[in-house]
């Protein structure tokens, strides 16, 4: 049996603070759980996972994270409902400017699980994920 218990939170570096939070509260529906304004930092949070967001400290410098050449954060996966609910993101995130779909929703492997994968505003790779049909 496991020692952990699942996700207490996330925390990443973003290029644009502001995009990135507003990203995760006005397109995805998170609450901002707090902030420490001289850090900078913003908490972000679904009801399940919480998300801390940092920002650069200059964004213009930073190297962009190049998930087949370094070693770090790959990309994380969110759940969402099922698959009517990923179809309508998708939807939702053509439509929201800095944001960059690497793929629409299909089939993960052999299923029955469906998946899309995108880039969000700080330069994150993102998954959504749906177990259900």
């Amino acid at each position: 049996m496991a020692i952990t218990k699942g996700a207490h939170h996330i925390g990443l570096t973003v290029s644009d603070l502001t995009a990135t939070r507003n990203f995760f509260v006005n397109t995805l529906g998170f609450e901002q759980a707090g902030e420490v304004p001289n850090y900078p930092a913003v908490f972000v949070a679904d009801g399940t996972v919480m998300i801390t967001l940092w920002q650069a400290n200059n964004p213009q410098q930073a190297i962009p994270f190049d998930r087949k050449n370094n070693i770090g954060l790959h990309h994380f996966a969110l759940k969402v409902e099922n698959l009517e609910a990923l179809k309508s993101l998708h939807q939702t995130l053509l439509n929201t400017s800095d944001v960059e779909i690497e793929f629409a929703p299909e089939l993960s492997g052999n299923g029955p699980a469906h998946h899309m994968m995108c880039y969000i505003p700080g330069g994150i790779r993102m998954e959504f994920v749906t177990l259900g049909s």
